[in-house]
């Protein structure tokens, strides 16, 4: 069985090397892939964003599945354009992974599917958001509509600080087309939560809760990241509440979604806000998030391969998925001045020859240069350790991290801190 792989990060590391695992020993490919999926995959010299040219690729190679990690291809409607050839491809329609692609659009299929989120506005023109503003309680929300890589979100404590955030996104475009629109939102006050799920369509499937740590410094300082971390299972995630999250948000948005004509498959991500018990959608994305991918995957106990299988083929009903009794925890090691400007090109040194069952090392932004791997990215690499207990899993991740080193590396030190507190 031949499957490609689309994208180039630490999530589609962790996917790679999920299928891998697979017993079917799959053929893998990844476009562009990076230094460290070569070691499971053939790397594809095509980008993520080349649909035209990926599915070339997948009718010339005769790749019997693809599947797609970032929101890039799915939004630009990869998965149409696959379906229309007859290829078999994961991941949701372009109009569906609109819940991702447009936080306006999101916020009204909230509204259709009456589930629980922040109160907010949008806006296209400057000085009508920046009227609004005037009057907004504070700490307030900015959001750029479209996809910014993460970094669209902006929590203002300060009036000017708010003014700042809707002229850098609507004016002076810091996030491209992405803010030409803006949405000014509530501010909860709670503590985070990601809840992903498998879904056909029709059958929804929670995996593991997990957290991710946003912000770039220690204690949940600084400014908001890509992610710099992430912890699985959270324990904020209890049976109760991802009982609760399931059948009041990710099943209603699916059914929702159906009802529009637009059925949702794929993986459908719930970035949550918990707040007194009570669980608010901050964003769905419409793929695995990034690192919180590095932290699931390595629990999943039932083969990835017969997962995106029964999604494709809308039989996810008659497949039960397991998951370990282990905890994961991912600490994200970044160029210095990410998520600001940084250098790259520096070489990484210390990685291990060989993979250890404990500790899993998912490149992210690496490259080869003379036969060296180096730095080719903000978040350079995801170090997820594994253990029965979190402590034992954070300890482990440490320990990996502790003998990896670049110039100007920067990572967080308190990684599942909220947990273990």
């Amino acid at each position: 069985m031949k499957i490609l792989v689309v994208g180039s990060g630490g999530r589609e590391h962790a996917m790679v090397w999920a299928l891998a695992r697979s017993p079917r020993n799959p053929i893998l490919y990844c476009a562009p892939g990076n230094p460290g999926i070569a070691s499971l995959a053939t790397c594809v010299p095509l980008k993520a964003d080349d649909v035209a040219g990926l599915k070339d690729f997948v009718i010339r190679e005769q790749i019997d599945l693809t599947v797609v990690g970032p929101e890039a291809p799915l939004a630009l409607g990869i998965v149409d354009e696959f379906r229309r050839a007859k290829l078999k491809i994961f991941g949701p329609t372009k109009n569906a992974a609109r819940l991702e692609a447009s936080k306006v659009f999101s916020k009204e299929i909230m509204a259709q599917a009456h589930i629980q989120t922040a109160r907010a506005k949008s806006f296209d023109k400057t000085a009508d958001a920046l009227g609004y503003l005037e009057q907004h309680p504070l700490p307030v929300v900015i959001k750029a509509d479209g996809l910014a890589q993460g970094k669209g979100v902006i929590i203002a404590t300060s009036r000017a600080q708010a003014r700042e955030a809707v002229i850098d996104s609507m004016d002076k475009a810091v996030f491209g087309p992405a803010g030409r629109q803006v949405l000014i939102e509530e501010f909860l006050d709670g503590e985070e939560l990601t809840v992903m799920a498998f879904t056909d369509g029709r059958t929804v499937v929670p995996m593991l809760p997990a957290q991710d740590h946003k912000r770039v410094g220690d204690g949940d300082t600084g400014l908001n990241t890509g992610g710099m971390g992430a912890y699985c299972p959270a324990p904020l995630g209890t049976p109760a509440l991802r009982e609760h999250v399931t059948r009041k948000i990710l099943q209603p948005i699916v059914e929702t979604m159906a009802r529009l004509g637009s059925p949702f498959q794929g993986v459908l991500y719930a970035g949550l806000m918990v707040v007194k018990g009570v669980p608010y959608v901050l964003e769905f994305n419409a793929r695995m998030g990034d690192p919180e991918t590095q932290v699931v995957l390595p629990l999943l106990k039932t083969d990835l391969i017969e997962i995106v299988q029964a999604v494709v083929e809308h039989r996810l009903d008659q497949l039960a998925v397991e998951w370990h009794d282990d905890t994961a925890v991912c600490v994200v090691m970044t160029s210095g001045g990410y998520p600001g400007a940084y250098q790259q090109g520096f070489p990484i040194l210390g990685l291990p020859v060989q993979e250890d069952r404990q500790a899993m090392i998912f490149h992210a932004g690496t490259a080869m240069k003379d036969g060296i791997v180096v730095t080719a990215g903000g978040r350079v690499l995801g170090i997820t350790g594994r253990g029965v207990t979190l402590h034992e899993a954070q300890a482990q991740a440490y320990q990996t991290v502790a003998g990896i080193g670049f110039q100007d590396c920067h990572y967080r030190r308190d990684i599942a801190h909220r947990a273990l507190r």
